[in-house]
């Protein structure tokens, strides 16, 4: 054992446990417990490790793209780590020079740069961004030529007296072997097995100190300059390649490209290609940060682009699995997760949704047994008086020493994904047991679901053993869902569990009970008809708000206090489209669209929330600009196209 990494360490372990007999029995009739942790550290151990798997990242993580999560201007070369960076230098004539090295989409604050995403493609084929910064104004386009690469910056105009400087470095990233050095007018890379030159079309200004690390081109940027490699080209030859590769715009497929372009990232220290939230977060997260059921939206939304990187992402996450078996409400660089808490299980209907589209039988093997162990530690940890709660387990270790919602109610509240909603103001928890004490209607239901599609792979891979737990599972708290239903309010509702009195303070989670199919035909047109379309609640020019329309709190409109959010929209869209209610649906979905289309064509931006009553997303500071999981409101409406074809 020794050298064994922990993943070695304990498939090495399942593997002697299985060749001692009764193994898989006895995980059988236990399902859940002791046994079923050992289950969970195997499950999370096999997650992903299939030959098929191995070749999607390497099919991913190769050729020139924006792999480097701390620049939108930076082309690098996997798998050697080569890269070729472009910042601009800010001239004066007294104290006021300045440097933009790394150029990110969304920043905000005074004297910040302002970049805007133009079309792209997600694997770096072509791309495009204008940047503004302290007066001045540049686009920097990028296209593959074979296996070469092509930059061209374009001065689009200064408000500078003096010119600023364009400063074109390169280097290695990640300590990858190899050297780099400029000879003459091009700089060579070199690499074990690999040697890449790269040729400019600049006029070299002597004088330029650029606060850069490695060897570089500097020039008055008056005019527009290249970069290739493999070989030299004018301006024309790089103007002729950008011309082939660029993409046609304007559709909501490559608007959902272009945002997973920007945000997908290669990750070395596992040596993988991933897809978080937006650059922005990853960066403040020490390189990346994965969220539980945002990583898995993301899968879903490059499913309508590219099916590695859509396998890529849930799979990923999958792999972030604490040795307890759930997937954590995040894990992020240096090894950090929340191993106290989960977030909404939404897993299995992802990956589901996958394997109905491509049809690719291993990603089910490689993704079922970590998913099964992150279902049957809901049941075990998360059931209190037969309902699912939201919860944290402080005894979890490690504990992370900067977490201080740790055990406390504010953790739970993380868990639900919600972190501030108005329906946990006040909520009943219980310090002992670490455990928010309202059954949860939106909880239970996507649970439900998570059921149902487990038991579906679980048939499809012959496990008809688990299939049979799982539905009995997914019936059992199906009834329960139905003891949420109030009659004379004609919806779902969270209760107490302390006092037994329903809740409330209505969000678009009281729906999700239609994703579970747990509604029946009258609820769910109830549901629809008194509550959704209902403008005093739901409905409006700009849908779904976070909380009720008729709710103190939405006037708020801060965070989860009453703003839209696209992964609802998106839960709820899938809940219609279970019942026979094609026109609300339609609306919905046209809704949907337009609410994402109005600041992406005006701003290039996708917001992580946008304001019920206006429609902007710009309004606040705690909405990231380019957060991917926005563009589930273009994909709502590009499945029902789709679907209606």
């Amino acid at each position: 054992m020794s050298g064994m990494g922990g993943g070695e360490k304990i498939a090495a372990h399942c593997e002697r446990a299985k060749r001692r007999g009764g193994f898989i029995d006895r995980l059988k009739r236990m399902r859940i417990g002791v046994i079923g942790l050992g289950l969970a550290i195997c499950a999370a151990a096999r997650a992903g490790s299939s030959p098929e798997y191995g070749a999607v990242q390497a099919r991913l993580a190769r050729g020139w793209n924006t792999w480097d999560v701390r620049s939108v201007a930076a082309q690098v070369l996997l798998p050697e780590g080569f890269t070729i960076r472009v910042g601009l230098k800010h001239n004066s004539s007294e104290n006021g020079d300045a440097f933009l090295a790394d150029p990110l989409i969304g920043r905000q604050g005074k004297g910040v740069e302002t970049v805007f995403p133009e079309a792209r493609t997600w694997n770096g084929s072509y791309t495009s961004v204008r940047v503004s910064w302290r007066g001045h104004e540049f686009r920097l386009e990028t296209a593959h030529a074979g296996d070469d690469l092509v930059m061209l910056a374009t001065p689009l105009g200064s408000a500078g007296r003096i010119a600023p400087a364009l400063v074109i470095s390169a280097g290695i990233l990640w300590n990858r072997a190899g050297s780099v050095e400029r000879e003459g007018d091009r700089i060579g890379f070199r690499a074990p097995g690999r040697q890449v030159t790269a040729y400019w079309t600049g006029k070299e200004v002597s004088g330029i100190e650029a606060p850069v690390s490695g060897p570089y081109w500097a020039a008055s940027f008056t005019e527009p300059v290249g970069v290739s490699t493999g070989k030299p080209r004018s301006v024309e030859e790089i103007r002729a390649v950008l011309d082939e590769q660029k993409p046609s715009a304007g559709d909501v497929k490559q608007a959902i490209e272009t945002v997973l372009g920007w945000d997908t990232i290669y990750e070395p220290s596992q040596g993988r290609v991933i897809t978080p939230v937006s650059r922005l977060w990853s960066v403040s997260w020490g390189g990346y940060v994965l969220f539980d059921w945002d990583t898995f939206f993301a899968a879903s939304l490059a499913a309508v682009v590219d099916r590695d990187l859509a396998y890529a992402n849930a799979v990923e996450i999958l792999r972030e699995a604490t040795p307890k078996g759930f997937v954590p409400n995040f894990g992020r660089a240096g090894g950090w997760k929340s191993f106290d808490r989960s977030e909404p299980p939404v897993g299995a209907i992802t990956v589901l949704g996958l394997y109905r589209q491509f049809h690719e039988r291993w990603l089910l093997r490689d993704t079922f047994e970590p998913l099964l162990a992150w279902n049957r530690w809901w049941a075990e940890h998360r059931d209190v008086d037969g309902f699912l709660v939201w919860g944290t387990d402080a005894e979890n270790e490690p504990r992370n020493p900067d977490d201080k919602s740790v055990g406390k109610l504010q953790a739970a509240k993380f868990e639900s994904g919600l972190d501030n909603s108005p329906m946990y103001d006040g909520a009943p928890f219980n310090v002992a047991t670490g455990r928010m004490e309202l059954a949860d209607v939106g909880l239970v239901s996507m649970y439900v679901a998570d059921c149902d599609a487990l038991a579906e792979m679980a048939q499809i891979l012959g496990k008809d053993g688990e299939a049979r737990e799982l539905r009995g599972r997914a019936e059992k708290y199906r009834k329960q869902i139905q003891k949420l239903w109030d009659e004379k309010t004609g919806m779902f509702l969270n209760r107490d569990l302390t006092t037994g009195r329903f809740s409330y303070r209505m969000s678009p989670t009281n729906f999700y009970p239609m994703l579970a199919k747990a509604a029946t035909a009258w609820q769910a047109e109830r549901m629809v008809k008194e509550h959704l379309l209902n403008p005093k609640e739901f409905w409006g020019e700009w849908v779904i708000p976070s909380i009720s329309r008729s709710d103190a709190a939405f006037s708020d409109q801060e965070y989860w206090r009453g703003r839209i959010w696209g992964p609802m929209n998106y839960l709820v869209y899938l809940g219609l489209r279970n019942y026979d209610v094609p026109e609300p649906r339609r609306e919905f979905a046209k809704k949907s669209a337009a609410l994402f289309e109005r600041e992406w064509r005006e701003k290039g931006h996708v917001h992580e929330n946008y304001n019920a009553m206006t429609g902007e997303g710009d309004d606040v500071g705690s909405s990231d600009r380019f957060y991917h999981w926005g563009a589930l409101l273009g994909l709502i409406a590009y499945t029902e196209t789709e679907g209606a074809r």
